[in-house]
């Protein structure tokens, strides 16, 4: 140990410059971890924010998750998957709880669609803003500041502060049109609150009517009396809902149990945002993968800059071993070197780690990954996070010193005097992980959605990892390719191509880390942008209207009817966006998958849209019936007259018979359903829905004449004349580009480091050649030359290999999910080449300045 010890202290001293490059990567590696890190426990943690029911002790609510189970390799296995939509709880619930001991007070709470105008003179557009029941603003609580509560069914409190956009809605007094479920009704403010501004508060009756579901409640706000805990209390309260048998409203799967929630401290918020616990599932799986591609590449990264350290001292190695030094000190030497400088990068990194932490949640805020009410909080402890991620940092420097100076170590004093040829083991498993790389893009042709990205991810890291395997090979077969072209660029030509092929395995240490940038970026950025070019393209092949009508607040009862009557309107289809659930079992393990979906009016829907009709007749669709992708069709097994099972956005379940199939379910999703059917489902349903109705116009008609006459029929609409096109977006797309930009990022900065590194450790090995050619008469420019070919044969062959890397799985993906190409944006792909040839010319040229100036080397 003393040996391993004082070989490790004077070595450490004697290559700081060698030791820099692995500096600098495990400082990246234990920065990136910390910072995930810290996002990863602060979402293990995050809880929505509790604002409406912050002054309730706890709420009762229904159960926001849905549970499918099946058999797995001979064991139950279950799944669950957060709702997004309201699952309403019975009435009745609301007795069961005021009967319970400790109760002080039980308010009942609903929400729904509220279409603020100005004055029913005034004719202004409406505004979306929510309606509830007075009583519940208790539960916040929000107190009046002026005026008094509602106490007939044609008065309403707003919140206060007030504004341009409100129409001066906080003055006591005046009258407001508000249009509730698709009717106009007259309404007198008699006070103002605090609270949302986008609020507006009725008396129960009139919301339980204007809901639109009397017998059913949102939530019931619970306050307990003087003396009595929270926790207590409601085991109480579910007892005596259990007693009473009170559950969810709606038919649940078998399987899905409705048992009717009590939720207490921060959970009560789940109440208040359906849709944060979702995202919060969606976060802590989409960091946890980042922060296991960051291990793995920088695993290979340090493994490959330490291999080079080590092998610029092989000399020195090998001396070492003929002089009584044995495998175990060398070794042990390695591995000290390795964990002091890890040691300090890994502290470096770490003080970084918070403000990197801050950062991510900007993007992730400024990009709407996280939905409104999720917050991510960090308790104190879980501030030293970057510190458990610092000694992570550490183990992989051990790991990647360990097998990074396997082979030296063991070499015999002769043979670490000179190169040695790679083994045959080597190349085997490069082979072995090539043919697992193709098999997991071939499986990636087989699947679809999130199974395809998932295999065509795998099979991008299996064929990178086979690939620095193969480095050596690699660049030897590239280098014999390139050796004529090089030829012709002179003597610092003919000097580049002989040197590339006597030092091939040397610049394969060096094309490894272009290759795996290359490779990632490229199936990271390529596959989500294959897919939105793909949809984008399907969406104005979709798109047959030419004006779209809508309103913020709902359009009001009979809008379309009124519209397809206006003179030169041909047809007109109400289309509203919803998500639902598919479970199903893949591969014998259970899966719920969440799918956007459009509700449509099937009256001339042909005219309004193209959906790429495969089979059956899409005008047949009515409640209780479905139009299927051709793609989902197959790998469900269904066509026209056959059923399928699915879970709307509250839970319930739906037996749906298949009256079509399309092709175009990129933009439209996989699912045509009935509007009727999916507004059933939806948290906040009114008449016509929160969708907008899609006008085709007449061949002659006169389009301004027309868009004036919607305007008429349809009193505070908005009529587009140049409709967006129709696409269904997944809930998840901004989180999965931040997560994508996340992953490029730190790949891109690993591969700076290494290629930086790698050539400057050539480079500066290769001082004593460069002095050598200069006294056998080279020319400063000529090896200049020299220099900068090698580096833009690295460059191409890197890039080169790196893209045929990627291109198998995206292949495979592209023509699963798509049937198209792989699509790369130009400037995206032009960032990747540049930043590959900045970093290469950076690394080959300036650490041998000072070797090629002056008359005479030195």
């Amino acid at each position: 140990m003393k040996v391993a010890a004082l070989l490790a202290t004077r070595a450490t001293r004697a290559h700081r410059k060698a030791w820099t490059a692995v500096f600098a990567a495990l400082t990246l590696t234990s920065l990136l971890l910390g910072a995930f890190g810290l996002t990863l426990v602060s979402a293990w943690s995050a809880h929505p924010r509790v604002e409406r029911y912050a002054g309730a002790d706890l709420v009762v609510a229904g159960d926001q998750t849905t549970r499918f189970s099946a058999a797995s390799l001979g064991e139950r296995e279950t799944v669950s998957a957060g709702l997004t939509e309201r699952v309403r709880i019975p009435r009745t619930a609301l007795t069961v709880v005021r009967g319970v001991p400790g109760v002080r007070a039980a308010v009942a709470d609903v929400e729904f669609l509220v279409g603020l105008a100005g004055s029913a003179a005034t004719g202004s557009a409406t505004a979306s803003a929510t309606g509830r029941p007075w009583e519940a603003a208790r539960l916040a609580p929000y107190a009046l500041r002026t005026g008094r509560a509602p106490q007939r069914a044609d008065e309403v409190v707003v919140a206060g502060g007030g504004g341009p956009e409100r129409g001066g809605a906080d003055r006591v007094g005046q009258r407001l049109t508000l249009r509730v479920g698709g009717h106009d009704m007259a309404y007198t403010v008699v006070g103002v609150a605090d609270g949302p501004r986008t609020t507006v508060w009725f008396t129960g009756a009139e919301a339980r009517r204007l809901s639109g579901h009397p017998e059913a409640l949102d939530a019931i706000g619970v306050v307990a009396e003087s003396g009595t805990g929270a926790g207590e209390l409601a085991g109480r309260v579910r007892k005596a809902l259990d007693t009473a048998g009170v559950t969810d409203v709606g038919h649940r799967a078998d399987g899905d149990p409705a048992a009717v929630r009590v939720l207490t401290g921060d959970d009560r918020g789940e109440a208040e945002f359906l849709a944060a616990a979702p995202a919060r599932g969606e976060l802590l799986a989409a960091l946890s993968s980042v922060a296991g591609a960051v291990v793995l590449v920088s695993l290979l990264v340090v493994s490959s800059t330490i291999v080079q350290a080590l092998r610029q001292r092989s000399h020195e190695l090998g001396l070492l071993r003929a002089v009584g030094a044995t495998p175990g000190q060398l070794r042990a030497a390695v591995g000290r070197e390795v964990g002091r400088v890890a040691a300090w990068a890994a502290l470096v990194g770490a003080a970084g780690a918070a403000p990197a932490y801050l950062g991510l949640r900007a993007l992730l805020d400024a990009r709407g990954a996280l939905p409104t009410g999720l917050e991510l909080t960090l308790l104190p402890p879980l501030w030293l996070t970057p510190l458990v991620t610092a000694a992570v940092t550490v183990l992989v420097a051990q790991v990647a010193a360990l097998i990074g100076g396997a082979r030296t170590a063991t070499a015999r004093p002769a043979e670490a005097l000179r190169e040695r040829a790679p083994g045959r083991g080597r190349g085997i498993t490069g082979l072995v992980l090539l043919g697992v790389g193709a098999s997991a893009a071939g499986t990636a042709a087989l699947q679809r959605g999130a199974a395809a990205a998932a295999a065509a991810g795998a099979a991008a890291v299996t064929m990178v990892i086979a690939c620095a395997v193969l480095g050596p090979w690699i660049a030897e077969g590239a280098m014999r390719l390139l050796g004529a072209p090089l030829r012709l660029f002179g003597p610092g030509g003919r000097l580049a191509a002989a040197n590339c092929a006597a030092s091939a395995h040397r610049l394969g240490a060096a094309i490894t880390p272009i290759v795996l940038v290359t490779a990632f970026a490229g199936v990271q950025l390529s596959g989500g942008a294959t897919l939105t070019h793909a949809g984008d393209a399907q969406a104005r092949q979709v798109l047959r209207a030419d004006l779209a009508v809508h309103a913020d607040g709902g359009l009001p009862a009979g809008a379309v009817e009124r519209i397809r009557e206006v003179q030169g309107v041909r047809a007109a289809t109400e289309i509203v966006p919803g998500t639902v659930l598919l479970a199903r079992s893949q591969l014998g393990a259970p899966e719920l998958e969440r799918l956007p979906v459009f509700g449509v009016t099937p009256e001339g829907l042909t005219s309004t849209l193209d959906p790429g009709p495969r089979s059956g007749d899409l005008t047949r669709l009515r409640p209780g019936t479905v139009a299927v992708g051709a793609d989902r069709a197959d790998s469900l097994g269904v066509r026209p007259g056959s059923t399928v099972t699915l879970r709307f956005g509250d839970g319930q379940e739906a037996r749906l018979r298949v009256v079509a199939t399309y092709q175009r379910s990129i933009a439209l999703g996989d699912f045509l359903l009935s509007r009727d059917d999916l507004l059933r489902h939806t948290s906040m349903p009114t008449a016509s829905g929160a969708g907008r109705v899609l006008v085709a116009t007449a061949p002659d008609a006169d389009r301004k004449a027309v868009t004036n006459a919607l305007a008429r029929a349809v009193p505070g609409a908005r009529v587009e004349p140049d409709p967006a096109p129709v696409r269904g977006e997944a809930a998840e797309q901004a989180l999965a580009e931040v997560v994508s930009v996340a992953v490029v990022g730190a790949v891109g900065g690993f591969t700076v480091i290494a290629v930086l590194s790698t050539l400057a450790l050539i480079a500066t090995g290769r001082r004593p050649e460069l002095r050598l050619l200069r006294l056998a008469g080279a020319g400063r420019g000529q090896l200049r030359r020299m220099l900068r070919l090698e580096a833009a044969a690295t460059v191409v062959t890197g890039l080169v290999v790196g893209a045929a890397v990627a291109s198998v799985p995206l292949l495979a993906f592209s023509m699963a999910t798509t049937g198209t190409l792989p699509y790369l944006p130009p400037a995206q792909a032009a960032v990747i080449v540049s930043v590959v040839v900045a970093t290469a010319a950076a690394g080959s040229l300036p650490p041998v300045w000072g070797t090629l100036r002056g008359r005479y080397p030195r």
